[in-house]
């Protein structure tokens, strides 16, 4: 099976060339140690991954040059959902050359953040969503439960602009059963054929062990919500609770309500159709 991993991070350690953002982002690093582009081929390689989708940490900062550069040496392996900080006075212009920089595919946003949920709330983001649909380009983004009619919104007024709502928009930092408690506020936005979601890190809101059974209903409805076209797997490796093995068959051998071909979409293939990176 072609599997393509939805949201895996890397990162370094900071340097005077290359500082964190200061004061530090609210999220710390997943490990205290970095996470390089060879440490996650060795471990795509070993769980039979065949891509990755990078997503530069909060913790970074807004910056993508790590994961470009591991894009740009293994494009075949990698492509990146960027960061932008829609707030610089240059936002715009860098906007619209955005798909010129080698191995970008689109923007991901992270406004389950207490200091960034004020520009989707105030609608100050509302230039962006124009400008991205008529580039082209897809966006990812975490949302809280209670921002998603904002989500639902932009999706209704930029019909030709693809969104996917990361981690099922599920309740950070909680598990089972109270994590998945506004779960209906996801499945109401499948009615945008333009919204897809993302079934990632989700053995970390487990309480139980592999194979996560108490996952596997709200997985269910997910499904039969958006569908496989526009559901897509994905880890968050590094943070993880379970093997990247685990993590996989979690969805390619613990649901037998999955057909072949919805297996197929949801490992590699709808993401690779939504946000424009060709299969080979």
């Amino acid at each position: 099976m072609f599997i393509i991993d939805a949201q895996v991070h890397i990162w370094a350690l900071p340097t005077r060339e290359r500082p964190w953002p200061s004061p530090p982002a609210p999220a710390p690093p997943h490990r205290p140690e970095p996470y390089s582009k060879d440490d996650l081929l060795r471990d795509m390689d070993a769980a039979g991954v065949t891509r990755a989708i990078l997503v530069p940490p909060s913790w970074e900062g807004e910056r993508n040059d790590l994961a470009l550069e591991a894009a740009q040496q293994h494009p075949d392996r990698f492509a990146v959902m960027g960061r932008i900080n829609a707030n610089a006075p240059d936002a715009r212009a860098v906007l619209a050359n955005w798909r010129q920089q080698p191995g970008m595919l689109g923007l991901r946003f992270t406004f389950a953040r207490p200091e960034l949920q004020a520009p989707l709330n105030e609608g100050r983001l509302d230039w962006l969503w124009a400008e991205a649909e008529q580039a082209g380009l897809p966006v990812m983004m975490i949302v809280t439960p209670a921002q998603l009619h904002l989500a639902d919104r932009i999706a209704e007024r930029h019909p030709g602009l693809k969104l996917v709502m990361d981690h099922l928009a599920l309740h950070a930092r909680q598990k089972e059963p109270e994590a998945f408690s506004d779960l209906d506020k996801l499945l109401a936005l499948a009615k945008r054929p333009n919204v897809a979601t993302k079934a990632t890190c989700l053995p970390s809101y487990a309480r139980d062990a592999y194979p996560y059974s108490s996952l596997h209903p709200y997985l269910r409805r997910v499904y039969d919500a958006f569908g496989p076209k526009r559901l897509f797997w994905g880890t968050d490796l590094t943070r993880l609770p379970c093997s990247y093995r685990q993590a996989i068959t979690l969805i390619t051998e613990e649901l037998p309500w999955l057909t072949t071909e919805d297996k197929a979409w949801i490992m590699g293939r709808g993401a690779c159709e939504w946000l424009g990176w060709p299969l080979p």
